[in-house]
């Protein structure tokens, strides 16, 4: 009985490959090339790396936004998808990218107004080559808003398709333009900061009017119909934002909240700053499988859930779930094995190292325990229109006890930078515990939205 209805199941083994292995190299090529302009900022100096951490938070922040309203636009459409109803899936596609491109310059020409508020208020005393340096960075950087958003919002459409060939495609290429231009610049041209937010900016341009025009081949079933003319579809719209405004609020929540973090961190001093940004950067490396496989299981989700059959819903969770452990307990094992590498490639200050390798394998050990339970698993019940439970679990959980415990561990309890890292692996726990007795029920099965 079993066997014959995964034989009718909507993603054959071969089909999930498809769709993760393109995923996990997009992710990899996102995080590698996020390594390789460390390293080159690096070769400035320590006070350029902590410039370029916290002025990239910001960037994170808004482009987590985007993506959240990327990932409602992709759930709607693949709900669509699982309906049958391809015209529907289309239109939602449009609406998705016309919407985003208006919000997104709304939101550049904002952040340029505010950029002084952010980097006086935000992050507070910094030193002054660091916040010289973070002026130089945003200056730039900021240009490319509209066109990540414009570019994660196309990728979310051709991920909801099954289609993730393309968008690892489109992320080689616009990482590589973004790897040749950092170090043309910055070893070549000797631009240092600038060096690495110019090939930023150019690339994610290039990537955006790359994903638009492969958008416009009638053939997909997605696709921006070349003669449309857009008209605001309110129903649509709100069905996008009804997944997107709520995980835009967690993600937005999470970011934020890092942040705020980092300001604590901050006040450390530059050893600490540096210490955490490499870290940030090779842990990355250690969630990477967990975060592709996440992107993979809205797509599968958000299709089982349009097509009514929540059996294969669990299916599939338990099944990339398993894929997700398998993968990040190899890739963490070869980072607590590539630290000393690691270290020399950073250059950094005996002091430096020591915080940095301490928060590589203290992070390794427990991503391959607890993330994807925390992360990966909540994708489940976002492509369910569960997003409330998710949002209000992952603000509160962020908010009291990485935020909170954070201060008191690292400021109160003498931890330092380390004590954030510690109240992190607590968060992960209490998201953990409340996204699996949420997935035990069966309240998250709410039904696909509405497109009348």
């Amino acid at each position: 009985m079993v066997s014959s209805m995964k034989e009718n199941y909507l993603f054959s083994s071969k089909d999930l490959i498809r769709l993760l292995i393109p995923l996990m190299i997009e992710q990899f090529l996102a995080v590698a090339v996020g390594m390789a302009d460390s390293i080159m900022v690096a070769s400035v100096g320590e006070s350029a790396v902590s410039a370029v951490s916290l002025a990239d938070s910001i960037m994170i922040l808004l482009i987590n936004i985007f993506a959240a309203l990327a990932t409602g636009g992709a759930v709607v459409a693949g709900q669509y998808i699982g309906q049958r109803q391809n015209g529907k899936a289309c239109e939602s596609g449009e609406q998705l990218i016309a919407f985003v491109t208006f919000i997104s310059v709304v939101v550049m020409v904002i952040m340029y107004f505010g950029r002084n508020f952010i980097l006086k208020t935000v992050f507070g005393s910094i030193e002054p080559d660091v916040e010289a340096y973070a002026k130089t960075y945003i200056m730039i950087v900021f240009a490319s808003i509209p066109f990540i958003a414009v570019y994660n919002s196309g990728a979310a459409l051709f991920r909801a398709m099954g289609n993730s060939k393309i968008t690892m495609i489109t992320s080689l290429i616009m990482n590589a333009i973004n790897v040749v231009g950092n170090a043309l610049l910055v070893y070549v041209a000797k631009l240092g900061v600038a060096g690495v937010a110019i090939p930023t900016l150019i690339s994610r341009a290039v990537a955006a009017i790359i994903i638009i025009v492969l958008l416009r081949n009638k053939e997909l079933i997605i696709h921006i119909r070349k003669k449309h003319k857009y008209k605001y579809d309110k129903n649509m719209v709100n069905n996008i934002l009804k997944i997107g405004i709520p995980s835009g609020i967690e993600n937005s929540m999470f970011q934020l909240g890092k942040i705020m973090l980092l300001s604590v961190i901050s006040g450390f001093g530059t050893a600490s700053i540096t210490a955490n940004a490499v870290g940030n950067t090779v842990s990355a490396f250690g969630i990477l499988p967990g975060t592709a496989i996440g992107l993979g299981l809205v797509t599968v989700v958000s299709q089982c859930v349009g097509a009514g059959d929540y059996e294969q819903v669990r299916f599939y969770t338990k099944r990339l779930i398993k894929y997700a452990y398998i993968s990040m307990i190899i890739i963490n094992g070869l980072i607590v094995l590539g630290i000393p590498l690691i270290l020399r490639i950073y250059k950094l200050s005996a002091g430096t190292a020591a915080m940095a390798s301490q928060v590589f394998i203290f992070h390794g050990v427990f991503a391959c325990i607890i993330w994807p339970i925390a992360f990966t698993l909540p994708n489940t019940l976002r492509a369910s229109n569960d997003v409330r439970y998710t949002m209000t679990v992952g603000v509160i959980s962020m908010w009291t006890v990485r935020i909170g415990m954070g201060i008191i561990i690292s400021k109160y309890m003498n931890a330092g930078m380390f004590g954030v890292w510690v109240a992190m692996i607590i968060d992960w726990f209490v998201r953990a515990f409340f996204f699996t007795f949420r997935y035990k029920g069966s309240k998250w099965e709410l039904g696909s939205l509405s497109g009348d």
